[in-house]
C-alpha cells in the first residue's frame, strides 16, 4: 500500500510562542483510518488546517493524494472531503438542497448534483427527511448531513474532526456505521477524535498528539500492550489511603501506578501472582482496599500512562 497522507516535521506557531505544532509527523496507508488521539489543545485541529491547506506550516512538509499541500493546495482540495467538529450545512435548507447546492459548488450539473443528493441522502438515512429545513434535523441528523455533504465529489481521502463530538451514543454508534462503511469502499479517513472508545473501533493506526508532539502511535492492540496483560483497579476508602498505597507501589512495582483521587490502577503482566503480591504490600502496610477490579487495559489507560491525565472527553464521562 502506498500512503494517501504524508506529513513530515509539520511546526505552527501562533503569535509570539504558541506552537500548536512541534514537529508532527504521520502516515495513513490507502483505505485505512488513522485516528489522531489527544485532549482539546493538543495540536489534532491544527493537523487537519494544514493537511485540507486552510493553514499554512512554518515549518516541515505534507503532501496528500501526492499533492503538495503548500505548493499544490487547489489539486488537494479537490481531492478530499472535510467535515469539521461543527455541522457546516445551511439551517435554512432542506437536507436535498444542501447536497445539490454543494454539487453545484463543485461544478456538477444540475442533473448530477441532484442525482448525488438523492443517493447520498438514501445512504445517510435521510431520505424522509430530505425536505425538512435541516434546522429541523437532530444534532446526529445535522452530522450525517455535515458527512454526506463531504462526500459529493467522491473524494479518495476524508478528512472527520471530531466528528461525533456532543452527540448521542445512538447517533455516534450511526456515524461509526457510515465510517466503517465508506473504509469497506476504498476511502481513506483521517479521524481526529477525543474519544478513546472511537479510536479503538474505527482506526486501523493511532497516533497519540499532545502539546504539539507525537507522543505515542501503533495500532490499539500495539499501545495497549504497552501497560502489559491486564490492569488492576484498587479502590479505597478516601484519597489520603489511595496515596499512601501510591506511595507503596512507586518504589515497588515494575511500572508507575496511577493514581486519581481514591483510585489507584497496576499494570499486571505476571498473572494472578502479581496481584496477590500487590495485596501483601497493601496488608503489610495495613491498607486494604475497599474495591478491586481485574480487567483489560484500554486506550484510556495507555493515554493516562503516557500524559499523566485523561481526555476532557472521558472526564466527562466520568462525572
Amino acid at each position: 500500500m502506498s500512503a494517501a497522507i504524508e506529513a513530515h516535521g509539520l511546526v505552527k506557531v501562533f503569535g509570539s510562542d504558541v506552537k500548536a505544532l512541534d514537529g508532527v509527523s504521520l502516515s495513513v496507508e490507502e483505505g485505512t483510518v488513522l485516528g489522531l488521539l489527544g485532549p482539546n489543545g493538543a495540536g489534532k485541529t491544527t493537523t487537519v488546517r494544514v493537511l485540507t491547506t486552510t493553514l499554512v506550516p512554518d515549518e516541515g512538509q505534507a503532501f496528500v493524494n501526492g499533492f503538495d499541500v503548500v505548493r499544490q493546495p487547489n489539486k488537494v482540495r479537490a481531492s478530499i472531503g472535510l467535515a469539521g467538529q461543527y455541522a457546516a450545512v445551511d439551517e435554512n435548507l432542506t437536507g436535498r438542497e444542501n447536497l445539490r447546492m454543494v454539487g453545484q459548488l463543485f461544478q456538477l450539473s444540475r442533473k448530477d448534483a441532484s442525482r448525488v443528493a438523492d443517493e447520498l441522502l438514501e445512504h445517510f438515512g435521510l431520505t424522509e427527511a430530505a425536505n425538512r429545513p435541516s434546522k429541523t434535523y437532530s444534532g446526529g441528523m445535522r452530522r450525517r448531513l455535515d458527512i454526506a455533504a463531504a462526500l459529493v465529489v467522491r473524494p479518495p481521502v476524508l478528512f472527520l474532526d471530531e466528528p461525533t463530538t456532543g452527540l448521542d451514543p445512538s447517533s455516534r454508534n450511526a456515524v461509526w456505521a457510515i465510517v466503517e462503511d465508506l473504509v469497506a469502499n476504498g476511502t481513506t479517513v483521517l479521524l481526529t477524535t477525543q474519544y478513546l472508545e472511537e479510536a479503538d473501533r474505527l482506526a486501523d493506526q493511532i497516533v497519540v498528539v499532545d502539546r504539539g508532539q507525537v507522543i505515542a502511535e501503533g495500532t490499539a492492540a500495539e499501545l495497549k500492550s504497552r501497560l502489559g496483560e491486564t490492569v488492576l483497579d484498587l479502590g479505597f476508602v478516601d484519597e489520603h489511603a489511595a496515596a499512601r498505597a501510591e506511595s507503596i507501589f512507586a518504589g515497588s512495582w515494575g511500572s508507575v501506578p496511577v493514581r486519581e483521587g481514591s483510585l489507584v490502577e497496576l499494570n499486571i503482566d505476571a498473572g494472578p501472582s502479581q496481584v496477590m503480591i500487590a495485596l501483601r504490600h497493601l496488608d503489610e502496610a495495613g491498607i486494604a482496599p475497599v474495591t478491586m477490579v481485574l480487567r483489560e487495559p484500554s486506550l484510556d489507560d495507555v493515554f493516562l500512562s503516557i500524559t499523566g491525565r485523561r481526555t476532557e472527553a472521558d472526564l466527562e464521562v466520568g462525572k
